[in-house]
C-alpha cells in the first residue's frame, strides 16, 4: 500500500500486460466455498471480520455492576492532585503518539521510490532513452496524443510507450494499432504510477538502444506529483474543455513539470478558456516551464512540439 496517499494494495495486485495477455486473476475476487453435496448449501465466506466470543456463565461472566463499583471505589481514594497530574499527562503522551509515525511512513516511501527512480534514470541514460513522464487529468488527451506522436515520429526513431491505468487495456489496445511497442501497468486501487512499477515495465517491453519512453501515468493531477519515475523529463497535459486556473488548484504538479502542453485548441471558439491565463498562472507557479500550444485533431501545433523531442533525444546520444 501507498504510505503516502494510502492508496494500492498488496503488490502482486499489480498487473503487467502486453497487448494480447490476459488476466485471470482479478484482485477484488471473493474465496466462496459451497457445499453442493446433499442439501446442506450452507457459505463459507471466511470473513475476515466474523468472530466469536464464547462465554462460560459460571467462570467468565462480566458483572458490570460490580465493575462499576470497584472503579468508583478506587476513585474515591485518590482525589488528590497527584491522581489528575497523572490522567493529564497519560493524555499528552497520548496526542503526541501519531504524528511522528504518520510522517515516518511517508518519508520512508518516498525515499524508497527515489532509490529506485535513480536506477530507472541511469538505465534510460545509458540505453540513450529519452524518459518522458506524461501527467494529467483524465480527458486531457494523453492517449491521443501518444497515438498522433507515434505516428509522426516512428519514422525518425524507435518509440515504446508504458501505458498506466486502474483498469482495462484499453489505452495499451490503442497504443498497440498506433504501431509502437506497448505494456500496461493496471494499478487496481492505486492512483498514480510509481518506480518500482515502471521498473518492470520496463523489463517487460525490452527496449531497446536509443529511441523515446513515453510513460502514461494514471489520470491524476495530485498523486502522480510526488513520484520520480526515473524520467528525464516530466510533461503535464491539460485542455482548453478545463478550467485555465488548473495550475494554481494543482500547483504542485505545475512546480514539479518540466513542460506544459495545452491541448484541444481548435475547441477554443467554442469554450471559455483563456490560453494567456493558463499560461500565466502554471508560470506564476514555475518559471521554468516550456509550452506548446496544439490540437491533436488538427495536428494544428504539433510540428514544434515532434521538434523538441527529437532534439531532445539526439541530445543524450550527441
Amino acid at each position: 500500500m501507498c504510505g503516502t496517499c494510502g492508496c494500492g494494495q498488496p503488490e502482486d495486485a499489480v498487473k503487467i500486460l502486453k497487448p494480447g495477455e490476459e488476466e485471470h486473476n482479478h484482485s477484488y475476487s471473493h474465496d466462496h466455498k459451497h457445499d453442493h453435496e446433499g442439501e446442506d448449501h450452507s457459505h463459507d465466506h471466511n470473513h475476515s471480520y466474523s468472530h466469536s466470543h464464547k462465554h462460560d456463565d459460571l467462570n467468565h461472566k462480566h458483572d458490570h455492576d460490580q465493575h462499576q463499583q470497584h472503579h468508583e471505589h478506587d476513585h474515591e481514594h485518590h482525589h488528590d492532585e497527584e491522581h489528575h497530574h497523572d490522567h493529564n499527562h497519560h493524555s499528552h503522551d497520548h496526542d503526541h503518539s501519531h504524528g511522528g509515525r504518520q510522517i515516518e511512513v511517508e518519508q520512508n516511501a518516498l525515499m524508497q521510490n527515489d532509490m529506485a527512480a535513480q536506477r530507472n534514470r541511469g538505465y534510460f541514460e545509458g540505453k540513450g532513452l529519452l524518459a518522458l513522464n506524461l501527467v494529467s487529468s483524465p480527458g486531457s488527451g494523453k492517449t491521443s496524443l501518444l497515438e498522433k506522436t507515434i505516428k509522426l515520429v516512428k519514422d525518425k526513431t524507435k518509440i515504446f510507450v508504458i501505458e498506466g491505468d486502474q483498469q482495462t487495456m484499453n489505452d495499451a489496445n490503442r497504443i498497440d494499432a498506433a504501431g509502437a511497442p506497448v505494456v500496461q501497468i493496471n494499478t487496481g486501487n492505486g492512483c498514480h504510477l510509481d518506480a518500482d512499477m515502471v521498473n518492470k515495465a520496463v523489463k517487460k517491453l525490452d527496449i531497446m538502444d536509443q529511441g523515446i519512453l513515453m510513460i502514461e501515468n494514471v489520470g491524476n493531477l495530485v498523486c502522480p506529483s510526488l513520484f520520480d519515475l526515473g524520467e528525464s523529463k516530466r510533461v503535464v497535459i491539460i485542455s482548453v474543455t478545463e478550467g485555465d486556473d488548473k495550475p494554481l488548484k494543482y500547483p504542485t504538479m505545475f512546480e514539479t513539470s518540466d513542460i506544459c502542453i495545452i491541448n484541444k485548441t481548435d475547441l477554443l471558439p467554442y469554450v471559455d478558456f483563456d490560453v494567456t491565463k493558463a499560461r500565466e498562472y502554471a508560470s506564476r507557479v514555475n518559471p521554468g516551464l516550456k509550452f506548446f500550444e496544439l490540437s491533436v485533431k488538427t495536428e494544428e501545433g504539433m510540428k514544434p512540439w515532434i521538434e523538441w523531442l527529437m532534439n531532445k533525444q539526439k541530445e543524450l546520444t550527441a
